[in-house]
């Protein structure tokens, strides 16, 4: 087929911007012009990669979202992340889509978050396709995604989860979207939408699922125009050398624990507390992942270290267990890894990734407020100590390799050139 211009679109933290570098260089390799547009923090891994890059938002701004701890809080998230995508983004996306829209042969590719794609979707006719990283972003009354404070859902019945559904829509969630959405909208000549989180940030065109239905089974009530194809494993691997230090502690003893709360996370000074008191106490050895050096406490236990990134593809074959945030892309990477989760959720879908390992019997989770030394060592312990386990991870490892995620994902954003999404 003739070369297309793909502009790939994620907004977000590494989590949500990996998988989208990732499918960038495999549509590029299929001879397609690519483009990356997201924030200039994540310019450097885009230009390692040999992708065009366009920067929305500064660094500044990006920074700002990280030291917020309102991100990470399970009602708070909301208004702080999308005050960041609406007020900031929303103007820039749609006028730079248009500015690179060339007519039957683009094809924009969105992120959740991403919600400029679809206004400019609507107000230039542009094809585009959302991606959504995890199953807790489609809204269900079947099998209702876990949240903070929605358990209750799982128990009733479906005509009652739809009132849910609406009753939240209304009284939070288009509140603190839907006003500044149609304001703006109201500038292109487009009418007002509503209920912006159970279908309008879904693109009509087609919606695209980056993860196995094994892991999140489609549901009756999800758009209709929505295919599954697997977890895209992109991580930094190929634009990292190996680190010699890194392989000296490896090689120095038996399998570490790995302890991160997330790329993105600032206020991780009590979770590292803890990791590293409940090595002590295990007498294991312990690798703790993060770039803000400050959250580390000042002395460490012996066999416990702190790296400020390493590739997960690189590293967790090798380790006990991952504890960590959640996060989908930390998630999908130890999974294929083979090895045992122990998941500390906070926001947005975690929860959901959470319960969903717990039903795979591959992991256990152990909420924020109960993340002590005493428990994670008791969790830790438990974890490695059940012989059940390691089997299980090994089968889903198993299973991923046989998946072929980013091919299948190029094929289908390919046969939406040309198309035209019907306008809400």
């Amino acid at each position: 087929m003739k070369p297309l211009n793909i502009l790939l679109n994620p907004v977000g933290s590494a989590g949500d911007v990996h998988p989208f570098v990732g499918l960038a260089a495999a549509l590029k390799a299929r001879g397609h012009e690519v483009r990356i547009l997201t924030n200039e923090y994540f310019r450097p891994l885009a230009e390692k990669m040999g992708l065009e890059f366009v920067p929305l938002g500064s660094r500044e701004e990006f920074e700002t979202v990280l030291r917020d701890p309102n991100a990470w809080h399970p009602r708070k998230a909301l208004d702080v992340i999308f005050k960041a995508v609406i007020e900031k983004l929303l103007p820039q996306t749609v006028e730079t889509l248009s500015r690179l829209h060339q007519k039957g042969r683009t094809v924009v590719v969105a992120s959740t978050l991403a919600l400029g794609a679809r206004v400019a979707q609507e107000a230039f006719s542009i094809p585009t396709v959302s991606v959504h990283l995890a199953p807790g972003i489609f809204r269900s009354s079947y099998e209702v995604p876990v949240f903070d404070g929605l358990g209750f859902m799982r128990w009733l019945p479906r005509f009652a989860n739809d009132l849910v559904w609406r009753l939240i829509d209304a009284a939070f969630v288009d509140p603190s979207t839907a006003p500044a959405i149609n304001r703006y909208r109201a500038t292109l000549g487009l009418k007002p939408v509503k209920r912006i989180l159970h279908h309008w940030w879904h693109s009509p065109l087609r919606v695209l699922g980056l993860f196995p239905a094994w892991f999140g089974p489609p549901q009756p009530d999800w758009p209709a125009q929505t295919l599954l194809t697997g977890f895209p494993m992109f991580d930094e691997r190929d634009v990292h050398a190996p680190d010699p230090a890194l392989e000296a502690f490896m090689a120095e003893g038996d399998k570490p624990f790995v302890f991160t709360p997330g790329s993105a996370m600032l206020q991780g000074q009590k979770f590292f507390a803890a990791a590293a008191e409940a090595c002590r106490m295990l007498k294991r050895r312990g690798i703790l992942l993060t770039r803000f050096e400050e959250q580390i406490p000042r002395e460490l236990p012996p066999g416990v270290r702190h790296f400020a990134y390493v590739p997960l593809s690189r590293l967790l074959s090798r380790c006990a267990a991952m504890v960590y945030h959640g996060g989908i892309g930390t998630c999908a990477q130890t999974l294929a890894a083979g090895v045992p989760h122990l998941v500390m959720p906070m926001a947005h879908d975690q929860h959901d990734n959470a319960a969903r390992l717990a039903r795979l019997g591959v992991g256990d989770s152990l909420a924020p407020g109960k993340f002590t030394a005493d428990h994670l060592a008791r969790k830790l312990k438990a974890l490695v100590e059940n012989r059940d386990m390691p089997g299980r991870c090994w089968e889903i490892a198993r299973r991923m390799e046989q998946e072929r995620p980013l091919e299948r994902s190029c094929e289908i954003i390919e046969q939406c050139a040309g198309d035209l999404a019907p306008a809400h």
